[in-house]
């Protein structure tokens, strides 16, 4: 892309209908949602479109049409229905369909369950969708780093990388199981890390501090769970003086937090973890 599209924010609600699922890898589950209520669904140019998926609070029945604010103001908090954050892993405006990869871990927490267990014909509302990175273009080269949570995003940009791209692209999953095939532009090969076992993210730190960094202008894309996410910033940041206009990178989630959890203070951690790198520059 020439340039980067304009940051939006989450603001109308879709009723997605379940067409089929696949289960990718054996931790990961591809859900594919279509159905007339996606009309009017687009992803604005973002290749880390995102949207909330919305869940009934168990055993709350609704009034319809659904509305959020009239739930918010008529039933009490804990019966709010809750919310996850996923990204929007392809986007097909021609069928009208959009596919959503899933991490799941057994019967840990609410969205990978779902995912588990949804069929043809299953409704879910959607809130969205939101984005704030793309590929430059202009950029002399690509930093691509993420777990399993960023791999959808990972795979979307390396499909939309401009012609010719300089990549370099490191996915850390618990191991070979994990990999998944992806289209890459030619030359560009995925860095597949394996955990085992080891803490979340520790091997891509030691990637990305070990990587001889090519010449030039860098856009990087570095996203998953907060700890790793924090030491590359501030390695991104201060060490490689890397601007920050050039860095797309955050927590999408944060170890022994929900989404809910993660969420409530994720805005203050942000902001703590700026101003104590800009205490250290």
């Amino acid at each position: 892309m020439a340039e980067q599209p304009a940051r939006t924010a989450p603001r109308d609600i879709y009723e997605a209908r379940v067409v089929h699922t696949e289960r990718l890898t054996p931790h990961m589950i591809r859900v594919v949602f279509g159905g007339e209520g996606l009309a009017g669904f687009a992803t604005e140019g973002f290749t880390d479109s995102y949207v909330k998926l919305v869940f009934p609070a168990e055993g709350i029945t609704y009034p319809e049409p659904f509305d959020l604010v009239r739930i918010r103001k008529e039933f009490p908090r804990d019966q709010w229905p809750p919310n996850r954050t996923y990204t929007v892993r392809a986007w097909d405006a021609a069928q009208g369909e959009m596919t959503i990869d899933f991490v799941v871990h057994g019967d840990q927490g609410l969205a990978g369950p779902w995912a588990a267990a949804a069929a043809p014909g299953d409704v879910l509302r959607i809130l969205g969708p939101s984005g704030d990175y793309a590929p430059r273009a202009g950029a002399d080269w690509h930093l691509l780093v993420g777990d399993e949570s960023a791999l959808p995003a990972i795979a979307s940009a390396l499909e939309r990388m401009p012609e010719g791209a300089l990549v370099h692209a490191f996915v850390e999953v618990e191991n070979a199981e994990e990999e998944q095939k992806l289209i890459t532009p030619d030359g560009v090969e995925i860095q597949w890390l394996h955990r085992g076992g080891r803490p979340v993210g520790e091997a891509l730190v030691s990637a990305v501090t070990g990587l001889d960094f090519p010449e030039g202008e860098v856009c990087a894309f570095v996203h998953g769970e907060a700890a790793f996410v924090k030491e590359l910033r501030r390695h991104l940041r201060l060490e490689r003086q890397v601007p920050r206009e050039r860095l797309s990178i955050s927590g999408y989630w944060r170890y022994g937090k929900n989404d809910e959890a993660w969420r409530a203070v994720k805005r203050e951690w942000n902001e703590q973890v700026e101003r104590e790198q800009e205490r250290s520059a």
